[in-house]
């Protein structure tokens, strides 16, 4: 027998079920629902019809469609190959297979996988990216996963704070401020200081003496960007900054890019005990600023794999000695720990990190080095030509990897406006984000995506702002 519920699809809208429900839980009506609400701020019931919202009546689904389609017609579409802009988001190309497959039904979810005995695909899957992702960092256990490099940044700190239980992080002074905001975010209720060491302004590697007149017995950990986001440097002293870290017996934490490790070293190489990344560059897109994937790895020790947010799948075998999957070691607030959980994280990236997965699996170990290296010659290419011009680019002399600081020599946000009339959007204004820049510094971005072509066009376009 079917209950009329008032509005075919939403619960309980009938007038006398939810009089019916006010008066269960003692109150006269809906505002008393809310008589913590200052007076002064709460709108009443007779000025509702007068508030100058929404189109004053219901629209059907067409008049609904056009409201929608007018505002996004409003948005200016950047085509990836006239993006050049990156910092922590890059444009990639994203292989049809690897959309087709993140759209399937039986992958097309970001929540975490409970139940196991009805998720054993996807929670092989997601194995699948923990082992791709351990082989890729050099390191022995990954998570699955965490919301974005931001967020993996500040669960490596407050995990750092569980082990050592001391009060200290050093970071480079040219972090990615946005990481760096939510790192702040995560740390400062526990008392943890997140304190700078400078960077060479001639070569942008990190400045080794600095590190060590600040590296006292209250640092739980020294973090190493590589490449720094904000520079595109890759700081060759990254193995040295670990081996100071480990004499003071402070953990060393390297956030990556992932695509860059098919060149450059791995953390696990750098001895890194904690591994950060941003997965967007494995087949995520841009997805206007998110959602993301953060990466999170460990070395195969006990107080670290223990301490490790967020949840693991592992391998088992079920009662017919075949394989099964099951999550592990997910020591979250929401489980039994409570109180005493090790993060707060609860639901996940779990599409991303399967995205991330087909991905990978689908270029290989030589395709992901053919996207590395695209994008180190198309960068390089790019600044030596801007040096033709004058703009002594890079910035800073170091080697770096698809990032690059430029001195444009006149206001580089004006550029960037003209820019963007045409079509293009153009780099990063880095004075608007960071201290350390002025107004005339701009970060270009080159992927994959920009061909020779796309790279002349955009350096012919520079030159008449010149």
């Amino acid at each position: 027998m079917a209950i009329d519920m008032g509005h075919a699809w939403i619960p309980n809208s009938k007038e006398e079920i939810k009089r019916e429900m006010l008066d269960f839980i003692g109150v006269k009506g809906v505002l008393d629902l809310y008589n913590d609400v200052p007076e002064e701020i709460l709108i009443s019931e007779d000025k509702w019809n007068s508030l100058n919202i929404g189109m004053k009546r219901p629209l059907d689904e067409i008049e609904v469609s056009e409201v929608v389609e007018d505002a996004l017609n409003k948005n200016i579409v950047f085509q990836p190959r006239k993006q050049f802009i990156g910092g922590g988001a890059w444009p990639h190309y994203i292989p049809a297979s690897v959309r087709y497959l993140a759209e399937r039904g039986e992958f097309l979810t970001a929540y975490t996988p409970y139940q196991a005995e009805i998720n054993q695909g996807l929670m092989q899957t997601l194995f699948e990216y923990q082992s791709m992702m351990a082989d890729l960092l050099d390191m022995d256990v990954v998570n699955s996963s965490m919301y974005d490099m931001a967020s993996s940044l500040g669960e490596a700190i407050l995990m750092a704070a569980r082990i050592k239980k001391k009060g200290k992080v050093l970071v480079p002074e040219v972090t990615n401020p946005f990481h760096l905001s939510v790192a702040g975010s995560y740390s400062a209720p526990h008392g943890i200081q997140l304190k700078k060491y400078k960077i060479d302004k001639r070569t942008g590697y990190l400045d080794i003496e600095d590190v060590k007149n600040k590296m006292d017995n209250d640092i739980i950990a020294v973090y190493l960007e590589y490449p720094y986001q904000f520079t595109g440097i890759v700081d060759i002293n990254a193995k040295a900054l670990g081996e100071i870290a480990h004499e003071k017996q402070a953990l060393f934490i390297v956030g990556v890019n992932p695509v860059s490790l098919m060149l450059y070293k791995p953390p696990g190489e750098l001895d890194a005990d904690i591994a950060i990344g941003e997965g967007q560059p494995l087949g995520l897109g841009l997805n206007f600023g998110g959602p993301y994937l953060g990466i999170f790895a460990t070395k195969w020790k006990n107080e670290l794999v223990r301490q490790m947010p967020g949840r693991i799948i592992g391998l088992t075998e079920d009662s017919k000695s075949s394989d099964a999957y099951a999550m592990i070691l997910q020591t979250r607030e929401q489980h039994i720990r409570r109180s005493k959980a090790t993060s707060n994280i609860t639901t996940n990236s779990s599409l991303n990190a399967m995205i991330a997965a087909f991905y990978i699996a689908l270029l290989g170990r030589k395709g992901l080095r053919d996207v590395a290296e695209a994008i180190w010659y198309r960068s390089h290419y790019a600044s030596r030509e801007l040096k033709k011009i004058g703009l002594g680019s890079p910035l800073f002399t170091g080697e770096f990897f698809g990032d690059f600081v430029v001195d444009f020599k006149k206001d580089f946000k004006e550029i960037r406006k003209g820019m963007l009339k045409q079509g293009i959007l153009l780099g990063i204004p880095l004075a608007d984000y960071v201290e350390w820049a002025t107004d005339s510094w701009g970060l270009l971005s080159f992927t994959e995506v920009h061909h020779k072509g796309d790279i002349d066009f955009v350096l012919n376009k520079i030159r008449e702002f010149m």
